[in-house]
């Protein structure tokens, strides 16, 4: 994939923002506490989507702020979260001055972040010694269910390729080394959720409308028939979330 397509890949999710919305998970209370010191007072929601994770630092009584490319993610976002600064803006280019938060949170989108532009504004944003934090929400696959319906999502041939830790090794001084954990937790949902959820996929975003149909119709028919999830509206999907911690040397 070149860069132009990658962006418009990036930039896809606004179509589906009401979806993003009600599928994506939040993130484990565990996860948050590791990744936003205690010192912590004004922190930065960096590609902040629809507010998932927004909401759950604001709730924190952290001052924080959303910056968020995408303008239909952004008014979900606001429409959610009237209270909350939300700012048109990326990593690349941050409408915040100098010094101005303690940390900042990239949660499901390093992987589309051009690292050589982002680090140097997140380093100018942050104050001295501040933090900077990434994390990613991946269903866990060694439960039975999930790996049937990923097997969906990415058929045979098609190799699957996980979006987890990628761009962290372009992190370097003057960060310091980053530090890793992972925390396993698992989250309810509903049916519909689970199809939006899928849906809220930036690689079924882009099929052709016919194929998305399609997908999300055999989503509908492996929920219907897989023995862990026939007979119920609520599932359960365990996630391992996985968590990149630096700061400011």
């Amino acid at each position: 994939m070149d860069r132009s397509d990658r962006r418009a890949q990036a930039l896809s999710f606004g179509v589906v923002a009401a979806a993003y919305q009600r599928g994506r998970p939040p993130y484990p209370a565990q996860a948050i506490d590791w990744m936003v010191p205690a010192t912590t007072r004004r922190v930065l929601d960096l590609g902040a989507g629809t507010g998932k994770l927004t909401r759950q630092l604001h709730e924190r009584g952290l001052e924080t702020i959303a910056v968020e490319p995408d303008e239909q993610m952004r008014a979900e976002l606001t429409r959610r979260l009237p209270d909350v600064l939300a700012l048109a803006g990326s990593a690349e280019a941050i409408p915040l001055p100098d010094e101005s938060v303690n940390t900042v949170i990239a949660a499901q989108v390093w992987h589309w972040v051009d690292t050589e532009r982002a680090l140097p504004e997140i380093a100018r944003t942050l104050t001295p010694h501040g933090t900077l934090s990434l994390a990613w929400n991946a269903p866990d696959e060694r439960e039975d269910w999930v790996s049937g319906l990923n097997r969906i999502l990415h058929p045979h041939g098609r190799p699957r390729t996980s979006s987890v830790g990628v761009g962290i090794d372009a992190i370097r001084p003057p960060f310091a080394p980053l530090q890793y954990r992972t925390v396993e937790w698992r989250h309810h949902l509903t049916r519909a959720e689970l199809v939006d959820l899928v849906a809220s996929g930036s690689s079924v975003i882009v099929l052709p409308p016919d194929d998305r149909t399609a997908l999300l119709a055999e989503v509908r028919a492996f929920c219907d028939t897989h023995p862990a999830l026939a007979g119920t509206d609520e599932f359960t999907m365990p996630y391992v979330t996985h968590c990149y911690r630096t700061h400011l040397h």
